[in-house]
């Protein structure tokens, strides 16, 4: 198993990559924090992992809750080896002048703002464990994307911040990365889908922008985080990890 005995808190772990993640953590060999605004699902996942797994709900884009949620992890477990910044929003789809404020700041609250709170009350313990943090990010935040602004905004943020936040902690051991997903089947992006005009357009659009030819599943990103996580990546730190097929590099795949 590649993460025995590891400590993880994952936020907006109760679906979509973070769900896939969860399971994939569970599996080798982590005690998985699952955090996320709905309760009784982050509950109920944890269940469906086992004893050794705990549910809270958390608005990540509220320092208190967030602080609660660190400090009842560290009641339970006595450690914690990983946090997983996971939980994230996409809406509104729009040109930056025709977001509002308070989309805007929905936006950044709970994409980035969120990882202020999570490194504020965790950054102690994983010094103490020499542990690691991983941020969800997209590629979108290093190509850009038509009429998502605010959006890409954030995970543009996400990267350079990963990179900051590398540095200022190396001098503990802890290791700051992030994976960048191109398009990934959650069930959002399901949802989505299936009420476009043309749904199979839209699936073989996803499918074409991928250079190898498919959209996946969630857990191709679930593989690539337990490894960023692992200790088979002690020397990796800084790191924007392109999970997408190939798309940054030509973003069609060639008929």
């Amino acid at each position: 198993m590649l993460l025995p005995n590891k400590v993880i808190f994952l936020t907006g772990g109760s679906t979509g990559i973070g769900w896939d993640c969860a399971r994939v953590y569970a599996k080798e060999g982590a005690k998985v924090v699952i955090v996320a605004r709905n309760g009784d699902e982050s509950r109920r996942r944890a269940e469906e992992l086992g004893p050794d797994h705990l549910g809270f709900s958390c608005d990540v884009s509220r320092d208190d809750q967030v602080k609660e949620a660190i400090e009842q992890t560290l009641i339970r477990y006595g450690r914690l080896d990983a946090v997983h910044n996971n939980a994230g929003i996409a809406s509104p789809s729009k040109p930056l002048h025709e977001t509002s404020d308070e989309e805007w700041e929905a936006l950044f609250a709970i994409n980035l703002k969120s990882v202020l709170h999570t490194t504020r009350h965790g950054i102690e313990a994983l010094k103490a464990s020499r542990g690691c943090i991983l941020n969800t990010s997209s590629l979108v935040g290093v190509i850009g994307q038509e009429i998502h602004a605010a959006y890409t905004a954030t995970k543009g943020g996400m990267n350079t911040l990963t990179k900051s936040m590398a540095l200022d902690y190396a001098k503990f051991g802890v290791r700051v990365n992030a994976v960048c997903p191109a398009g990934t089947w959650t069930p959002m992006l399901r949802t989505w889908a299936a009420e476009q005009p043309d749904p199979q357009g839209v699936s073989r659009y996803l499918d074409e922008i991928h250079p190898l030819g498919y959209c996946p599943e969630g857990d191709v990103i679930a593989d690539a985080c337990v490894f960023l996580l692992s200790d088979r990546a002690r020397f990796i730190t800084g790191h924007i990890m392109h999970v997408s097929g190939g798309a940054e590099i030509g973003y069609r795949r060639p008929s």
